[in-house]
């Protein structure tokens, strides 16, 4: 390992950001659908499954790929920390539980009891959310960029990819680029494939801002920063 090159760790912040805004905004959006409307409640109900589908498979690829060799390589506090991750995951996924639930009902209702008791749920999944993303971000991603290979990070990042196809990875990549730093999109894009890098930068920014206008009504929706907080 010592002659690999390490991971470059910084699409590890572009995804959080995205987690952070997309689940922060999320109760705003679901209350705002009028009673009955299932059209909008649709449109609201398929934003959220991509961003659920998109944080399970990035938790099911870290539990694979990343706890397991801080543990062997005997990273300082890998025991703790990855106990703590695997903790975190469980918790977020019990309320994640509750609001796939809550999603395949409302959506073809739009009632309004249903809608309050998702967007509370909701509300609760970012503040789980919210915690679990600082505690990574402050004692988990310091030590996989000490750890863990470049090599080895691109099999996590496969394996989080999971089931996107390929014709939505623009969204994807443009829902994580939204608030990053251009000079990291670029250095993220010249690690892809070169059919991909060639393509990707361009159509992810249009996928997300068509996208985001037709969720929250504007083509930039409100920014929640790296930790927190809410700007335009």
């Amino acid at each position: 390992m010592s002659n690999e090159p390490l991971a470059d760790v910084r699409d590890m912040y572009m995804a959080h950001a995205m987690f952070r805004r997309e689940f922060r905004l999320a109760p705003e959006l679901i209350r705002g659908v009028a009673d009955n409307d299932v059209t909008r409640a649709a449109v609201i109900a398929d934003h959220l499954q991509i961003v659920d589908n998109g944080l399970h498979h990035h938790h099911s690829a870290e539990d694979k790929h990343l706890w397991p060799r801080l543990l062997e390589r005997n990273a300082a506090d890998a025991e703790s920390i990855t106990q703590l991750m695997e903790e975190q995951h469980a918790q977020i996924d019990r309320v994640l539980d509750e609001v796939r639930a809550g999603l395949a009902h409302w959506r073809g209702t739009a009632d309004p009891a249903q809608r309050e008791t998702l967007a509370v749920s909701m509300a609760q999944l970012s503040d789980l959310l919210e915690e679990h993303l600082a505690a990574e971000e402050d004692h988990a991603v310091p030590l996989l960029a000490q750890y863990i290979t470049a090599a080895e990070w691109g099999q996590m990042l496969a394996d989080g990819a999971g089931d996107v196809a390929p014709e939505q990875a623009p969204l994807i990549f443009g829902m994580m680029a939204y608030e990053a730093d251009p000079d990291t999109v670029r250095d993220i894009v010249a690690q892809m494939p070169p059919e991909v890098s060639g393509i990707i930068g361009g159509l992810a920014t249009e996928a997300y801002a068509a996208h985001a206008q037709q969720v929250y009504g504007t083509a930039t929706p409100e920014r929640v920063g790296a930790r927190g907080g809410v700007s335009r």
